[in-house]
């Protein structure tokens, strides 16, 4: 990330600070891993019925009328959507449980959205598209593999528990990525670079895992 994409203004220095250290402690490691077809909760995790809200300190007040979205990198059609042409895109339900690296997992979210598969089939990535930078309204940015969104179960939401989805979760939208840790679903999405290399994001470059699966424990890199 260059300067200009880092988060400016009363950013969460203390919660910045302490993650960073959970990171150098490696904080609720426990060393082993599970697999996903066996187990519902990764380990080192507990469930919630909350909805915790975490973010840096910065939560970009956007009316559905000042969000769009664009697309640009590897790609052979750059595209730029506004609110409008967003909500014109095929919409589907899903379920799915969330894991964030902080050790809470909250089940059977109900989230209404565009599937990624749908931008992926406008974009056309190029051969040599590897990963995603995906960045956000408050400066916010993390790296994807393109492997990790080009599945039926990652989405662009709008909507959580059959209402619209709120400022503090990331509204007007939000990336769904639920099989990864939860900080790779990004909040307030703006714009998605396809890249031909990996390039660390936001926490990943203060000491988290350049992919983030929670099944393996991979919490920090």
């Amino acid at each position: 990330m260059s300067d200009d994409d880092l988060p400016h203004g009363d950013v969460n220095a203390k919660l910045i600070r302490t993650k960073e250290q959970w990171a150098k402690e490696g904080r609720a490691l426990t060393g082993t891993s599970a697999d996903p077809n066996q187990m519902r909760r990764p380990p080192g995790q507990r469930v919630t019925t909350d909805f915790p809200v975490l973010d840096l300190g910065l939560q970009p007040n956007l009316a559905q009328g000042d969000w769009a979205l664009s697309v640009a990198g590897q790609v052979t059609q750059p595209l730029k959507w506004d609110w409008a042409t967003f909500m014109a895109q095929p919409q589907l339900s899903y379920i799915n449980d969330i894991h964030c690296v902080t050790t809470w997992s909250r089940y059977d979210n109900l989230w209404v959205g565009v599937p990624m598969r749908t931008l992926l089939d406008k974009v056309k990535p190029l051969p040599s598209a590897k990963v995603l930078m995906v960045k956000s309204y408050d400066g916010y940015a993390t790296n994807i593999p393109l492997a990790d969104v080009d599945r039926d179960d990652v989405f662009i939401a709008h909507t959580w528990q059959g209402k619209p989805l709120d400022r503090a979760h990331g509204g007007p939208a939000r990336l769904v990525v639920p099989h990864l840790y939860f900080w790779k679903s990004a909040k307030w999405i703006r714009h998605i670079t396809f890249l031909d290399r990996d390039q660390p994001g936001y926490w990943e470059a203060r000491g988290y895992h350049m992919r983030g699966d929670p099944w393996k424990e991979q919490r920090y890199g």
